[in-house]
């Protein structure tokens, strides 16, 4: 059951179904897509969901706290998106676009979050206005370059249910559509046919990694120039062995969550004991919460490990990058100190890639998870800079 403070009121129900069920068809406008829902009932979609994935169904302007912010607009926008078993869901992201006008088409960057955590309070859109967003410093990089930055919730943060956290088809759909999203909201100024690029670090790796494997068939039509995805999570399994007694503990616990949000038959509360049943039912973690969690282990919290159970690692194996490569040029970097998602299975996949004719740029740093963060984003940033300005894609295979 969705918590007291996802519900609208009935009335607010109704507005909102019927501004968006009153959407014409054929190209939008300003006046086809309303204004949203002030406060929390902004994320709850109105019932039955209507149009393609991409599509807006409202937003609203939002005073964002990011360098360069003055400089540049921002809405909040919630759009169509499908999820992992291909059902229609609605995502929430933000969209920003700098003020200066720019020569030609506007690129686009769409960056996918790092770990938020799982509650709804965790939100990047809401982060974002709070002030409290890291990712703002990244947004703010990409904005003073000219770049318009579409930024995705990815499902479940803010909008109803769980978020299914680290579950590749769902986190690369919703960054597809938000960056659709974009060129579809008027407000934004946005033009489709534009150059394209995505990226992100950790979860937000993992997302443009997926999103890049998804474009050809999913979103064909956006130009997609270029990839600049670091800390890759792609073998999930790989990683939880990792994080099964690290610091990083409470990043196996979301994914746990997240897993079982996307297939509810995996049936996570079936495996866990009475420490479990309490520490999960909490979902309402954001990523600093991971501190608790320090050095415990799946044995402390179940019965028996879901991830030897046979249903449970044909998910994994599903979540697997590599499988699907990219013909979009890609940049790939990390740490090779890195505590939290492991060097082996991030080498392992620039090599599938680079085995499958990707072209491949691969940056390894003397660092562990966050100082690479930190230090590889100049880098995974030029890399774009270098696919919008059409000049070869470099490969390191």
């Amino acid at each position: 059951m969705p918590s007291p403070r996802r519900v609208l009121s009935s009335l607010a129900v109704a507005v909102a179904t019927a501004a968006v069920l009153a959407v014409p068809s054929g190209p939008a406008t300003a006046a086809d897509i309303p204004v949203g829902p002030s406060g929390e009932a902004f994320y709850t979609p109105p019932a039955p969901l209507s149009g393609a994935p991409g599509d807006p169904i409202w937003y609203r302007p939002a005073a964002v706290s990011v360098a360069e912010s003055n400089q540049a607009t921002a809405h909040t926008v919630l759009y169509r998106s499908v999820g992992a078993t291909g059902e229609d869901i609605a995502v929430s992201g933000t969209v920003f676009v700098p003020k200066a006008p720019y020569d030609g088409v506007r690129p686009i960057v769409g960056l996918a979050p790092g770990t938020q955590g799982i509650g709804d309070k965790c939100a990047p859109s809401k982060a974002f206005v709070a002030g409290t967003e890291y990712e703002a410093l990244a947004v703010g990089e990409l904005l003073k370059r000219g770049w318009a930055v579409a930024v995705t919730d990815y499902e479940g943060l803010g909008t109803p249910g769980d978020h299914t956290y680290v579950v590749g088809r769902s986190e690369g759909h919703a960054l597809l559509d938000v960056v659709r999203a974009a060129t579809r909201l008027p407000a934004t100024g946005l033009r489709p046919g534009g150059k394209v690029a995505l990226t992100g670090y950790s979860q937000g790796g993992g997302g443009a990694a997926w999103a890049a494997e998804r474009q050809p068939e999913y979103a064909p039509e956006l130009n997609l120039v270029g990839v600049a995805a670091g800390g890759v999570p792609a073998d999930l399994t790989a990683v939880a062995k990792t994080l099964d007694g690290s610091f990083g503990f409470g990043l196996l616990m979301f994914a746990a969550v997240g897993l079982d949000a996307a297939y509810p038959e995996l049936n996570l509360a079936g495996y866990l004991n009475a420490a479990g049943k309490t520490e999960f039912a909490d979902r309402e973690r954001c990523v600093g919460d991971i501190a608790a969690f320090a050095f415990r282990r799946i044995s402390d919290y179940t019965t028996r490990n879901p991830l030897l159970d046979q249903g449970w690692q044909r998910r994994l194996a599903e979540n697997r990058l590599g499988s699907r490569p990219p013909t979009a040029p890609v940049f790939l970097y990390h740490g090779v100190l890195d505590e939290l998602v492991p060097f082996g299975q991030a080498d392992a996949l620039r090599r599938e890639y680079c085995a499958k004719g990707v072209a491949v740029k691969w940056n390894v740093y003397i660092g562990e998870h966050l100082t690479t963060f930190l230090t590889g984003r100049g880098d995974a940033f030029t890399f774009l800079a270098d696919r919008f300005a059409g000049k070869p894609a470099p490969r390191g295979c």
